[in-house]
């Protein structure tokens, strides 16, 4: 698994609010942002606001402890068969699966695993979102 942080997702409990502080700090909201997630550029990362209830429900966390702090870290991948490809390296390695690889509504694939703390991990093919030549993200 090629050692990379791409997408740091802050899960909260009121988007709009979160939205408003970040821009009231200077940061400028992406393009790709909508009602559901807002995300901003930060160098060759991006962060990413999503409503906490979303993201425990996509992590599959819902019904089990609370992700901590409410933040999952994010792998983008180059290609849509990455993900299951990364999936198996990660469980192989001892992870903890919380959510199988499958499509997304948006076009995309997902899947959840934890690291052997418990932090919650997630790894994207997200067409729209373009990947640099050592795998940094770059948002519309």
């Amino acid at each position: 698994m090629d050692q990379r942080l791409s997408l740091v997702t802050l899960g909260v409990r009121d988007l709009p609010r979160s939205r408003i502080f970040y821009e009231s700090l200077g940061w400028k909201a992406s393009s790709a942002s909508c009602d559901q997630v807002c995300f901003f550029q930060t160098g060759s990362m991006a962060m990413a606001l999503y409503p906490l209830e979303s993201l425990l429900g996509d992590s599959g966390k819902a019904d089990a402890a609370p992700i901590p702090g409410g933040i999952t870290l994010g792998i983008n991948v180059p290609l849509r068969d990455d993900v299951d490809r990364e999936l198996s390296t990660v469980l192989a390695q001892g992870a903890t699966l919380l959510q199988p690889a499958t499509d997304t509504p948006w076009g995309g694939r997902t899947a959840y695993f934890a690291d052997p703390d418990g932090h919650p991990w997630e790894i994207t093919w997200a067409p729209m979102f373009p990947l640099g030549p050592v795998g940094e993200l770059y948002l519309p």
